[in-house]
């Protein structure tokens, strides 16, 4: 499925998710063994919120990252968008005391003008669109000159000592829990192959530098298998 492209890989995606999304959230954190909440922690600091921030979580999916925003800094302006109704209803319906304001919306075409944002943020989005350059200058046309990107993703593992057990947990032990668990084992060897065939962290930085962002860096976590990329506009 990793090898779609354009139209139909955004079509693909955006099935899959509505297909899991009950359950997305629970198997995040049984695929992350109960990590993923303190990688979330770590972008939303590293977002520097203070009073009347504007900031867009864009592929909020349930919107775990907009409500550690909230839970941080409780006066900023958070908007959530995604462009997968049904993981947008979970959220909603999961959390109905802590909400941003929803917006559906393309992360390659987002309904924004520019300059309004003071940060954007992203959670296991960009090895999903099907253009990432569009995507990345997306977010750099709607961030205020000094607005910060940080994004959340997973990244092709690294070859070190842990590298054999992370192949099996990515290609047997994630689609037998995405069996399990959704019932959607295809969508859980999607997610593992997109992972491996994604760009390694320090091209995936090089492209966040082309797309105009300066203090560009990551930072990676649990065996080098997620990276959290930050740059500044």
């Amino acid at each position: 499925m990793t090898h779609l492209k354009g139209k139909e890989r955004a079509i693909y995606v955006q099935e899959m998710f509505t297909r899991i999304a009950p359950r997305y959230d629970l198997m995040n954190r049984l695929m992350t063994f109960g990590l993923d909440p303190s990688w979330r922690r770590e972008v939303i600091r590293r977002a520097r919120l203070s009073k009347g921030t504007r900031l867009l979580d864009l592929g909020a999916g349930t919107g775990d990252l907009a409500r550690e925003a909230l839970k941080q800094e409780a006066s900023c302006h958070v908007i959530a968008v995604d462009f997968t109704l049904s993981m947008m209803r979970t959220g909603q319906a999961n959390h109905p005391a802590s909400q941003p304001d929803w917006s559906g919306g393309d992360a390659g075409n987002l309904p924004f003008p520019q300059q309004i944002f003071d940060a954007v943020i992203s959670g296991f989005l960009l090895r999903n669109v099907p253009d990432l350059s569009r995507c990345l200058a997306e977010q750099y046309r709607v961030l205020k000159p000094g607005g910060r990107i940080i994004a959340l993703d997973t990244t092709p593992p690294g070859n070190n000592l842990a590298a054999p057990l992370v192949r099996v947990h990515l290609k047997t032990i994630i689609p037998l829990l995405g069996k399990v668990i959704t019932g959607q084992s295809e969508a859980y060897q999607y997610l593992p192959d997109s992972t491996v065939n994604f760009l390694e962290p320090t091209k995936l930085a090089a492209r966040l530098v082309s797309t105009g962002f300066s203090h560009v860096g990551f930072s990676r976590h649990m065996f080098d298998t997620v990276a959290i990329y930050w740059g500044t506009k």
